[in-house]
């Protein structure tokens, strides 16, 4: 069962051992009322880990994202096994706006956080 979701920017961020992609959906306003975060980290001692967290709901570990795949302005990301944490989904459908400054965060992100498990597709 996959998850879909609507973002109008997205970042791109490095911060000492953890690189990280910032999807949100803002308001009218400038609010942020809905968002997603997908960090991966590397520490020292142990090998890189992948933090999905959705309107400060967090989950991940070493084995969470099987594979992604990234075409426009459509990320896919399939998950190992279903998130209990987001109702038993499979997968997250992330689209976002189709702007110079979301795909250039993309270009530059999308690969460094999600590492070998990115697929296919082109940005």
């Amino acid at each position: 069962m996959p998850d879909s979701r609507y973002y109008d920017t997205v970042a791109f961020d490095v911060r000492d051992n953890a690189t990280m992609l910032f999807f949100a959906h803002t308001t009218t306003g400038g609010d942020i009322d809905d968002y997603l975060l997908l960090m991966r980290t590397v520490e020292d001692d142990f090998d890189s880990s992948t933090y999905i967290e959705i309107n400060e709901q967090q989950f991940g570990g070493h084995n969470l994202i099987r594979e992604a795949e990234l075409l426009g302005n459509m990320l896919t990301l399939h998950l190992h096994e279903p998130a209990t944490e987001l109702g038993g989904i499979s997968e997250i459908v992330l689209t976002f706006a189709d702007t110079p400054e979301n795909g250039a965060s993309m270009e530059a992100g999308a690969f460094r956080v999600l590492g070998d498990t990115l697929s296919g597709g082109n940005a």
